[in-house]
């Protein structure tokens, strides 16, 4: 049982999908529950035996919804109890009262309010169920080092899994290929952004950077546009900070989209102004599409991007230094072509999405062998 807090286009939910539908089918059998709800992204399952769950918490503690869960856990008797992030930790006691054998939490990034992991509150939070968890994994480098040094995850309980991306699903467009999308004029240099429009991601401050691009080049204010594409509560929002300052017509804001791949290989650059970050997948899929990426120095993005080799990190929430490293793209094809494959290269060498689903698999198996009565039947399916 997969335990998320919605179910709606962004990287997480992605890649858990991505990981479900992948997942050989005579291994494990998955249910998804929804904290708050899922909408139409449910659909991107491919797997007709997915059954999704809405328990429709209400906004704070909610007792009600760990009794709701309690209920459903003891109808599905799921062998696994998989929680993501902070907003879905506090249920492991509702899964050991219910008589699930393994409980696991991942941590694949946090949320604005708390880019640096710094919430007294939350922490003591993530160190109370940790004695509920039999493993605590994180999706980087820094995440998984902070779950060690602040939340005192021991060894035996950390792993660290790496995001993976479909590299037959996200490639280059061929030489001499125009744009997979007719949205932008053959000549336009199109940045663009892709993810879930949410205050960690700060897209705000995209686009105020390509407001300051456009006043650094002048003479390329016709050509340049800027794509950012997903849904979310703050997109209103970035619709009218893209009105009030003149620039709609050289912002395509679409709201959540399912051509995603065309979507990359219609663009030049890939920019990501986020404050807080595991290991994003959106820029993985750039990469892999031949993008460089404009990314800030925060979470796993450092990880994820070579600094002058695949792309550029900038500090965050700083406007004119995005612009800058953006400009540098904007007037060098070369340059964009050259970090653009080598950044495709990397992610073929280090996140390859057959190694990701096997990773996880591993662990489920390697906790089922030591914890469930089904340990001969997983020794039997590995084998």
């Amino acid at each position: 049982m997969h335990l998320i807090y919605r179910l709606d286009f962004g990287g997480l939910e992605n890649l858990m999908v991505e990981r479900i539908n992948r997942m050989p089918a005579q291994a494990y059998r998955h249910a998804i529950v929804c904290l708050t709800g899922y909408t139409d992204f449910s659909k991107k399952i491919s797997r007709p035996d997915v059954q999704i769950y809405s328990l429709d918490k209400q906004p704070g503690l909610s007792l009600g919804t760990h009794a709701a869960l309690w209920k459903l856990l003891r109808r599905l008797k799921p062998a696994i109890l998989h929680s993501y992030n902070l907003s879905a930790i506090e249920y492991a006691p509702a899964a050991i009262l219910a008589g699930v054998p393994i409980r696991i939490n991942g941590a694949h990034g946090r949320d604005h309010d708390d880019p640096h992991g710094t919430n007294r509150k939350h922490n003591a939070l993530r160190r109370a169920m940790l004695p509920f968890y039999d493993c605590c994994y994180a999706n980087s480098a820094s995440m998984f080092d902070w779950n060690r040094d602040v939340i005192g995850v021991p060894d035996h309980k950390s792993r660290m899994l790496p995001n993976g991306i479909d590299s037959d699903k996200f490639h280059p467009r061929a030489a001499g290929q125009g744009r997979a999308l007719d949205v932008f004029a053959p000549d336009a240099i199109v940045i663009g952004a892709v993810g879930r429009i949410q205050d960690v991601k700060d897209h705000a401050t995209l686009v105020a950077a390509f407001i300051v691009l456009r006043e650094r080049l002048p003479q390329l204010r016709a050509q340049l546009r800027l794509a950012i594409v997903g849904d979310g509560p703050l997109l209103a929002k970035l619709r009218a900070q893209a009105a009030a300052a003149g620039i709609e017509d050289a912002v395509w804001l679409p709201g959540s989209r399912t051509d995603v791949a065309d979507i990359l290989r219609s663009i030049d650059i890939f920019a990501m102004s986020s404050i807080a970050e595991g290991t994003p997948g959106s820029a993985l899929e750039a990469m892999c599409t031949g993008l460089p990426v404009v990314g800030t120095r925060v979470g796993g993005l450092p990880e994820v991007i070579e600094d002058g080799v695949t792309g550029a990190l900038v500090p965050a929430s700083d406007p004119q230094a995005m612009a800058a490293a953006l400009e540098r793209y904007v007037l060098d094809a070369a340059l964009r072509a050259a970090h653009g494959e080598a950044g495709r290269m990397r992610v073929h060498r280090k996140y390859n999405m057959a190694a990701m689903v096997a990773a996880y698999q591993s662990l489920y198996d390697s906790l089922c062998e030591r914890k469930t009565k089904f340990r001969n039947q997983v020794k039997s399916c590995v084998e």
